[in-house]
């Protein structure tokens, strides 16, 4: 049997590529989740390599920021999913707050936060905001 080439760069067996992860919600897990992510993008970078060094840091910085985010504004255990597409990262947080994310002003001299949601956007190629019954599915794409 002949098969046809690959027309993208999408690795045959998808299941090594996708990686759910859960957490009770306690303020470590937010180094847990990059520390999760961190273990993911080197088994994917095995057999994908991302196309630039800086991908690596994007993705480990937007996980990073959806954990903290879900430990600060929606109390409970949260759910950190990241899966590779045929052309980036699909990382997926799960947390237990109905309210869509909001950006905030960011003030440097004051702090306070306000930078990790536009961060996000900067960072990623698409962000959704999926409410359901549980809380919210945060959906970040980024370039691998």
């Amino acid at each position: 049997m002949v098969t046809e080439p690959r027309w993208d760069d999408t690795p045959p067996s998808e299941e090594s590529y996708e990686r759910t992860f859960s957490f009770p919600g306690e303020l470590r897990n937010v180094t847990g989740a990059r520390l999760a992510a961190e273990e993911f993008l080197r088994s994917l970078a095995r057999h994908a390599p991302p196309r630039a060094h800086e991908y690596w840091d994007d993705i480990l910085l937007v996980v990073t920021e959806l954990a903290a985010n879900a430990i600060q504004y929606a109390p409970g255990p949260f759910d950190l999913r990241l899966r590779r597409t045929f052309d980036g990262v699909h990382v997926t947080m799960r947390d237990t707050n109905r309210a869509a994310p909001e950006p905030r002003p960011f003030h440097p001299r004051t702090g306070g936060g306000g930078i990790g949601w536009h961060l996000v956007h900067t960072l990623c190629t698409q962000v959704s905001v999926v409410v359901h019954d549980g809380g919210k599915d945060i959906h970040a794409f980024l370039p691998w």
